[in-house]
């Protein structure tokens, strides 16, 4: 049997799901993959599949749900244009049959290396231009859940290896993005 030598804190790189949230942001990594890049940002309503096939059996025939375990992610409305992420966010009240929320979107990073010559005081238009001319930016896609109960699981897509293989998820990814996401199941 072979053993495996990566450090526990290393997040994982392969598409094996051992938990119901994640397969199901690795889920919503494959619809989105699917759709190809340059789309804007998706939220999905992540609902309990039992719950669902029992209070909504007509969407859940809709949807094509297999079994009653797990969670499955309910594509949401299009996010409005022009309304930054975190206001967007900010207005959102989740109902009590949802038991967490997800998002994909896709993003222009630099590696940390490059992070230090981002020229100072530059205003948000000038910064993002810059990031966008940099030789060693990347884009990616980061697909992010969270629970009610507070657990969260992330995924993160390179576009230059855009593959299912390639896909490295962990709880603590994007964790900004969590808790925005977190903030909308606040009273």
């Amino acid at each position: 049997m072979p053993m495996d030598n990566t450090p526990p804190d290393t997040p994982d790189t392969t598409a094996t799901a051992t938990t119901p949230l994640t397969r199901a942001v690795l889920e919503i990594d494959e619809y989105a993959a699917g759709l190809g890049w340059d789309r804007p940002a998706q939220l999905f309503a992540l609902v309990d599949t039992a719950r669902l096939r029992t209070e909504e059996p007509g969407l859940a025939e809709q949807l094509d749900i297999q079994g009653d375990s797990g969670l499955t992610p309910v594509e949401q409305d299009e996010l409005p244009e022009g309304l930054p992420l975190d206001e967007f966010l900010a207005t959102i009240a989740w109902p009590d049959a949802v038991a967490g929320c997800a998002l994909t979107v896709e993003r222009v990073i630099l590696p940390p290396s490059a992070e230090a010559a981002i020229p100072e005081g530059l205003p948000g238009p000038e910064l993002t231009r810059w990031v966008a001319r940099h030789p060693e930016r990347q884009e990616v896609r980061m697909t992010v859940a969270v629970l009610r109960d507070g657990r969260r699981e992330s995924a993160i897509r390179l576009r230059e290896k855009d593959s299912t293989t390639e896909v490295l998820t962990g709880a603590g990814l994007v964790p900004g993005l969590a808790d925005a996401l977190a903030s909308t199941f606040e009273g």
